[in-house]
């Protein structure tokens, strides 16, 4: 793919000035790939890893597609964790610096609901929020989602394999019909592919091929394992091979 230049994919002044701020010029692969789609009112399914610029893929369609003027929920982000959900508000707010009158809120749990109640009720447009939170939300009926225009699920592989998939479906269900809707997953098995049939619309697909993330030298290993026992066996591992360095990976901070 030709590498594009922000300033050629049609977007406000606004947002050019915002991107600018952060010291981008030109638009990653999956950002060049999807932000035309997006702004052209598709769905589409992207295939990305993390650290190849989604969030900016769909942030920048989302914060622009936003009428600041009509303080309801108009762009719904669903992600796996409170970490990501506050990482993707963190870049909205960025991205939105200077479009007066947009907000965006994120819901996730261990925060206050005070907090989240205020924000809904003072016309949040974009909400970044856990399955779980936002579930929490329409039953206490603090959020109402028949304003949303555009759904995206990211990292939605990872929220299946977490156990959210009948949250998400509720959710979607939820949300109008008429929606765009967006994927966003490293991998696609099976389970993603259903959602995406049952709840997209002629999606476009997005797949940008990454790089090799290891070289050859490195052996790479991985065991299955009952949950029950993983502490275990990582103990044994480290003793049998004697380890004195090395990194662990958590899906969550507990």
């Amino acid at each position: 793919m030709t590498p594009k230049l922000f300033t050629e994919l049609g977007l406000s002044e606004d947002l050019l000035k915002a991107i600018d701020r952060l010291g981008f010029e030109q638009a990653a692969p999956i950002q060049a790939a999807a932000i035309p789609l997006l702004m052209a009112g598709k769905d589409i399914v992207g295939q990305s890893q993390t650290g190849s610029g989604k969030t900016a893929a769909f942030g920048i369609p989302a914060v622009e597609k936003v009428d600041p003027n009509q303080r309801a929920v108009q762009v719904l982000i669903l992600c796996p964790t409170r970490e990501l959900a506050i990482q993707v508000s963190e870049e909205i707010h960025k991205l939105a610096l200077f479009k007066r009158g947009i907000n965006a809120l994120p819901i996730y749990g261990g925060q206050s609901y005070e907090r989240q109640f205020y924000g809904l009720k003072q016309g949040a447009q974009i909400v970044i929020g856990t399955p779980g939170r936002v579930m929490d939300h329409m039953r206490r009926g603090t959020l109402r989602l028949d304003t949303v225009k555009m759904a995206i699920l990211d990292e939605a592989d990872v929220m299946l394999n977490m156990g959210f998939r009948d949250d998400i479906e509720t959710i979607l269900k939820d949300s109008p019909k008429e929606r765009q809707t967006v994927f966003f997953s490293a991998t696609m098995p099976r389970p993603i592919r259903d959602l995406i049939e049952k709840y997209a619309r002629d999606p476009q697909n997005v797949r940008i091929e990454q790089k090799a993330m290891t070289v050859p030298t490195v052996e790479q290993v991985y065991y299955e394992v009952d949950r029950r026992f993983k502490i275990e066996l990582l103990m044994r591992l480290i003793d049998v091979h004697d380890l004195k360095l090395g990194i662990i990976f958590c899906n969550t901070k507990r």
